[in-house]
C-alpha cells in the first residue's frame, strides 16, 4: 500500500510545487508520507524549503475541503455510502461527531492535532454547515505548523526521510493533549466572559 502511494506521489513530482498541492488534495494520500518526501526533495535541491511548506499547507487545506463538501452536501447517508473510498470507517465518523459536539467549530483547528481525528473532523464541520471560509482559515493555520515540522524533518534526515514517522511518533499524543488543554482553557475563558457580560 505504501509503495503504491509513494509511486503515486512521485508521479506528481515533475509538477513541482503544484504537484505537491495536487497530491495532498487527495485525502487518501497520507500527509505523513508526502511531506517528509517533499523535505527530501528540498534536501536534494529540487525545491525551496519555504515554498515546499507553503505548497504543502495549501494542499493540506484543499484535501479536507473534499470531506467538508461530502458532509455538507451529502450528509450522513453519503458519508456512510462513499466514505470508504476516502478510507473512512463508521467509527471514525462517530468519533469525529462526538469531538465536534464537545468542542464546537474550533475543531477545524484543534482537531488537526489529534491522532485518529485529524482526517475525518472535516465531515462534521460540513454537516454542521460551518462557514467554509472560516473552516478553510482554521485548517490552513493548523496545517502550517504540522507541514513545517514534517517537511523540515524530511529535509534534515535527507536520505533517511522515511524515518520521520518514528521521530515524530513519541510527540504526537503529548502534542495533541497540549492543544486539547489549550482549547479547553479557551472555551472556559470564553464561557466565563459570556457570563460576566450577562
Amino acid at each position: 500500500m505504501t509503495e503504491w502511494i509513494t509511486q503515486f506521489i512521485l508521479f506528481f513530482k515533475d509538477l513541482s510545487y503544484a504537484g505537491l498541492v495536487i497530491a495532498l488534495s487527495f485525502e487518501f494520500v497520507p500527509a505523513e508520507l508526502v511531506l517528509p518526501m517533499a523535505g527530501y526533495w528540498v534536501y536534494l535541491g529540487d525545491m525551496k524549503l519555504w515554498l515546499a511548506i507553503l505548497a504543502g499547507t495549501v494542499g493540506g487545506t484543499f484535501g479536507p475541503l473534499t470531506l467538508y463538501a461530502l458532509g455538507r452536501y451529502g450528509g450522513r447517508p453519503m458519508v456512510e455510502k462513499y466514505g470508504k473510498y476516502f478510507l473512512i470507517r463508521p467509527h471514525h465518523v462517530e468519533a469525529s461527531d462526538k469531538f465536534f459536539e464537545k468542542y464546537g467549530s474550533g475543531v477545524a483547528f484543534y482537531g488537526r492535532f489529534v491522532p485518529g481525528i485529524r482526517t475525518v473532523i472535516s465531515i462534521p464541520c460540513g454537516m454542521a454547515k460551518m462557514n467554509v471560509f472560516k473552516f478553510s482559515i482554521f485548517t490552513f493555520l493548523a496545517m502550517l505548523p504540522i507541514t513545517s515540522i514534517y517537511v523540515y524533518l524530511g529535509y534534515k534526515l535527507g536520505a533517511q526521510w522515511e524515518e520521520v514517522g518514528e521521530v515524530v511518533k513519541p510527540y504526537v499524543i503529548p502534542a495533541g493533549m497540549i492543544f486539547l488543554i489549550g482549547f479547553g482553557l479557551y472555551m472556559l475563558l470564553k464561557r466565563w466572559k459570556k457570563r460576566s457580560s450577562q
